[in-house]
């Protein structure tokens, strides 16, 4: 289909879905409405690296990747100051129809309507703007020069060359070490979008209106996803691989993360939360640098699949992370497992019986490892290599 037909698609998808979560009416519609969503959401990240693939040179695509992924972190750092009111809002002066649609304590529909809205506007300039460097008609002959002899090598051993067939894919070794390298390391970033705030809550004893404080996390994102591709970028500049500098960069990331166990072991909120937000700019600096190795070292015209196959990896990780962190929480489950549970509990049993009921602070003490594991099975694995 193409990147931009692609991302159409995808973005179309996700947009809808996120419009009909506004009329679920139980458990059971809205699962089916966010797991739509997800499958359009899954779908715009690996369209988005073979755009970065597609039109910049390797110095500048951890720069376009950082500046793409800090726009989720900005949308979080926004997301509150815009849902609350229109969840909140009087919308029976509005008249019988919408009052009645968005009667009291149903205000949060017009929050999925309009966000999903915003999907179709955006696919205007997408639509109007994007192509190929080659096709592109606002393209300069001196930009177009930059990244055809940055990518001439690449083209030269792949002009000829089919798609990799999914046999291919799992096949290449880089597949396995990227996928291993996310699958341990984004839980982290995981943990602080979905279990910070409850951690502040149950162990911090902030109430409802203080976890506003949480916008300091996402506010890290954003620097640390700028911090990644600019160290990255100028490592590049300085003569080295794209491939070194970017495991240079995710090497003094991971050796930020030991600072983790002290987040819940410090008595003071303010340096509690100073801690978090340097372990949170080093996971995104990380995380932008691995999506740039994706990118470094997988051939064009295999990009998207081999970074959807590493994006699952990234996802399975975020399920056993939650499951071990509920586990932690929570203690013993009371309720049947269902078919992941089975398996995580098959594969991690014995690790979740010993943690069950210790709290978050046992987390924290796991994030500690993670990352610098995860480095060293891309570094023995020599992803440099590739």
């Amino acid at each position: 289909m193409g990147t931009r037909l692609g991302m159409s698609v995808f973005v179309v998808w996700w947009s809808i879905a996120n419009m009909l979560t506004a009329v679920a009416t139980g458990v059971t519609s809205l699962g089916i409405y966010r797991f739509l969503l997800g499958l359009g959401e899954a779908g715009v990240w690996p369209a988005a690296s073979k755009a970065v693939a597609e039109w910049f040179p390797a110095k500048e695509r951890a720069v376009a990747i950082g500046i793409y992924t800090m726009g989720a972190t900005v949308g979080a750092i926004l997301a509150p100051y815009i849902v609350i009111p229109l969840a909140t809002f009087d919308y029976s002066r509005m008249g019988d129809w919408i009052g009645g649609f968005l009667a009291h304590g149903h205000g949060w529909k017009i929050a999925f309507i309009l966000i999903g809205a915003a999907g179709f506007l955006w696919l205007l300039p997408w639509a109007w703007l994007y192509r190929t460097p080659a096709q592109n008609r606002f393209i300069t002959q001196g930009e177009l020069t930059m990244i055809q002899e940055d990518g001439g090598l690449e083209r030269a051993a792949t002009a000829h060359e089919k798609p990799w067939t999914w046999m291919q894919v799992f096949a290449f070794r880089g597949t396995w070490l990227l996928l291993l390298a996310r699958l341990i390391s984004d839980p982290v970033w995981y943990f602080y979008q979905f279990w910070f705030p409850k951690y502040l809550s149950a162990d911090r004893h902030l109430d409802q209106s203080q976890l506003t404080i949480t916008w300091v996390i996402y506010a890290a994102a954003g620097v640390g996803s700028l911090a990644g591709e600019w160290f990255s970028g100028r490592l590049v500049n300085r003569g080295m691989a794209p491939t070194s500098s970017r495991m240079a960069v995710m090497l003094g990331c991971a050796l930020l993360m030991p600072l983790s166990p002290l987040i819940a072991w410090v008595t003071d909120l303010n340096f509690s939360l100073v801690l978090a937000c340097v372990t949170v700019v080093a996971a995104l600096a990380w995380l932008i640098n691995i999506s740039s190795l994706v990118v470094d070292v997988v051939p064009k015209h295999s990009l998207g699949t081999v970074f959807s196959v590493v994006a699952a990896g990234s996802t399975l990780g975020g399920i056993v992370m939650n499951t071990l962190v509920g586990s932690m929480v929570s203690g013993p489950s009371t309720k049947p497992p269902g078919f992941l549970d089975s398996a995580i509990q098959w594969v991690f049993g014995g690790v979740m019986r010993m943690v069950e009921g210790e709290g978050y602070a046992m987390w924290f003490w796991v994030m500690l490892a993670l990352h610098p594991i995860a480095w060293v099975i891309l570094k023995f694995g020599k992803i440099e290599k590739l």
